[in-house]
């Protein structure tokens, strides 16, 4: 056993499981519209789409157990919930776009076939590959992963010399807060918490039998994947912004990335992106219907067949929604994302936290503030804006889509005062 390679092999699957199609292409729109400040972007866009999924590899790696045990300190109920909104969200919505990314990039530009075929075939060999269940992280780490890095280096490499270098205004009015938000759209912190436990229950085939052992190697593993999404995306964040002036009748996510590869690697530029593309989509689709299968299979009393009927019916469900637009696919995802992504965040950083200032206090207070402080959020994608004016100028950093945060920390603090007042007395 070669523990150094087994950890950077650990690494490069879960960069690959985290790279998928929001990933790929939110990044280049970003610093297209940034402009001079790409860089604020990039900041704001690392704190939700790296900084939070590796805090929630890193809460794997401290409790060993499964998504359940992220949210049973709220209440056993709770995290039921929790697990079955995760893992529906996560084979009807991020998973379902990677399909849909494939066959826009790279197949549509060849073949004139329905969404549908793609999605067909797309699904079933993930489902192949979810059936190979101990071969997963060797397939991806050692073979998937070096492609797609390698191709996203030339894209960006090349970005740096066949440009001018010259950068132009930016669009948004708050580039930190519209990279956090963004970031939202990766869908990482749900990623973090479903592929965490896949590498987890993977680690269980291998040598790896104590729990020192384990979290060690998903730490480094967590840091070497960490550190390739920051230069990645930091990276496309720049190509996107230094090809601005080359790009602006380009108006999708997708027109912007193809004309960015167009650009840098010429005439093979449609061919390396439907590569990249496809290889980087497949992989997190992989992640999620794994990871969905093994969490039934868990919940069934260790059953295989429950294992296969899960990974499944994640598949189809792949396919059905597959077929659709990513630009509908992404527009769905908004509403479920403003009301499930901050109880994720929240649970991600309080599993990290010391035990001795998460109290089941703490975590059913924390989780109910950040619920009820995320409505409004959640209620602006389904009723008019205007209507909610008034409660999102009584609530800070609610303008922002951010209203849960002071109150979150401020419930975090209070509780933890009280505690400690108590105990003194």
């Amino acid at each position: 056993m070669n523990k150094k390679k087994d950890i950077w092999i650990a690494g490069f699957a879960l960069f690959s499981l985290f790279f998928g199609a929001g990933n790929l292409i939110l990044p280049p729109t970003l610093g297209l519209k940034a402009g001079v400040d790409w860089w604020i972007v990039v900041l704001g866009f690392i704190a939700t789409a790296i900084i939070i999924p590796i805090l929630a590899i890193f809460a794997h790696a401290k409790l060993q157990g499964t998504l359940y045990d992220f949210g049973k300190k709220v209440s056993p109920t709770f995290s039921r919930i929790f697990c079955f909104l995760i893992y529906g969200i996560a084979v009807a919505i991020p998973s379902p776009r990677t399909a849909a990314v494939t066959h826009e990039m790279a197949i549509q530009p060849f073949f004139d076939t329905p969404p549908i075929l793609t999605s067909i075939l797309y699904f079933f060999l993930v489902f192949l590959f979810a059936v190979n269940r101990s071969r997963i992280i060797s397939l991806i780490g050692s073979f998937l992963t070096p492609i797609i890095v390698l191709i996203l280096l030339l894209i960006i490499g090349i970005s740096f010399f066949v440009t001018t270098g010259a950068l132009r205004a930016s669009t948004f009015e708050s580039p930190f807060v519209d990279g956090i938000l963004e970031g939202y759209q990766t869908f990482d912190a749900i990623a973090g918490v479903v592929v965490g436990a896949v590498i987890l229950i993977s680690l269980n085939y291998s040598n790896y039998a104590t729990f020192d052992a384990k979290r060690t190697l998903i730490r480094k593993a967590g840091f070497i994947a960490g550190a390739g999404l920051l230069f990645i995306y930091g990276g496309l964040v720049l190509s996107g912004a230094l090809f601005a002036s080359t790009l602006i009748g380009n108006t999708t996510r997708i027109e912007v990335l193809s004309g960015i590869s167009t650009q840098t690697l010429g005439s093979f530029g449609t061919t390396f992106l439907s590569i990249l593309v496809s290889l980087a989509c497949f992989t997190t689709a992989v992640g999620i219907v794994t990871g969905t299968a093994d969490y039934i299979k868990g919940i069934c009393n260790d059953s295989k067949t429950a294992y296969l009927i899960a990974a499944a019916v994640a598949a189809v469900i792949g396919i059905v929604i597959g077929s659709y637009q990513v630009d509908a696919i992404i527009t769905l995802a908004v509403p479920a994302l403003m009301f499930l992504y901050p109880i994720t965040i929240v649970l991600i950083v309080l599993n990290n936290l010391p035990n001795r200032y998460t109290s089941k206090l703490v975590f059913r207070g924390v989780v109910s503030a950040t619920f009820i402080f995320s409505i409004p959020d959640f209620l602006g994608f389904i009723i008019p804006r205007e209507n909610l004016i008034g409660i999102k100028n009584s609530i800070p950093l609610a303008e922002d889509s951010l209203g849960w945060v002071l109150p979150a920390i401020l419930v975090f603090i209070l509780i933890n005062f009280g505690a400690r007042y108590k105990k003194s007395k």
